[in-house]
């Protein structure tokens, strides 16, 4: 199984480019952010044109979540994470697919760090931390994939001195994450490239993409029972280089339908 995670940057004016990448990689499941369109304006014709059944929670110019399934719809479990009454941003969906629970979530920015905006973001790591402990308790094969807006080590930034006063790379963040990592999940790319400079976004200015100047802030964290099954995760860096294209380029990984332990015993 192949899920994948992208953050668009505003699915209806890159949809072309959407849709040429699920042509080309062909995901089992996609997570995507930053839909920046209402729920009335998502094209569901055309991704069930080309075989995708999907769930989404959109939101007016800003942020947005979804779910795409090929050849299925997706089961929808959960929209915003618990304890957000006042929180009426788009930036969790959650579904059952193929007997697995898959989270896609926009984590906040967060700067500038000399505001609320920082504070909502670790409130709303907080709340992470609250739901994603009940996930593992359940006992379930779980995803949780998305733009975290973090990056957790040095290794995932290119030159992380500029980084250190930014809300992706502040220590409290940083240490967030690596709290969510120790509570039991797995972090995919990292667990199977342990020191390999791996990004997943590229900002416009300064000819980043071309000098490789970027950051590792899509992540897909998964429960014991998934991360046994844990076969490949990579980046398909070429998709940010198209024309007109996201400043995130799609990450994946690919899910083994034997755990390791069971292949031994066969």
């Amino acid at each position: 199984m192949k899920i994948a995670t992208y953050n668009v940057n505003g699915i209806n004016g890159r949809l072309d480019i959407l849709l040429r990448w699920l042509d080309e990689a062909k995901p089992d499941i996609v997570c995507l952010q930053e839909l920046k369109t209402p729920s009335n304006k998502f094209p569901r014709k055309e991704l069930e044109r080309v075989g995708y059944g999907a769930i989404w929670h959109g939101q007016k110019s800003w942020n947005g979540v979804a779910i795409l399934a090929r050849g299925q719809e997706p089961l929808e479990t959960r929209r915003g994470l618990p304890g957000g009454q006042d929180d009426d941003k788009s930036r969790y969906i959650e579904a059952v697919i193929d007997g697995m629970v898959v989270g896609c979530l926009y984590l906040p920015n967060g700067n500038p760090v000399a505001g609320p905006k920082f504070q909502y973001k670790l409130d709303w790591f907080k709340r992470l931390h609250s739901y994603a402990d009940e996930l593992l308790e359940l006992g379930v094969p779980v995803a949780l994939v998305g733009d975290f807006n973090v990056m957790p080590t040095d290794l995932d930034v290119y030159k992380p001195e500029r980084w250190m006063d930014d809300a992706l790379f502040r220590a409290e963040v940083k240490g967030a994450y690596a709290d969510l990592v120790a509570r039991g999940w797995t972090d995919a790319i990292r667990h199977l490239h342990p020191s390999e400079r791996i990004y997943t976004f590229w900002a416009y200015f300064r000819n980043a993409y071309a000098r490789d100047a970027g950051l590792r802030i899509d992540h897909f964290l998964l429960s014991p029972d998934l991360a046994e099954k844990l076969a490949k995760a990579e980046v398909d860096k070429h998709v940010r280089g198209w024309e007109h294209t996201s400043d995130h380029a799609p990450a994946w990984i690919e899910l083994a339908k034997k755990t390791v332990k069971q292949r031994r015993e066969k």
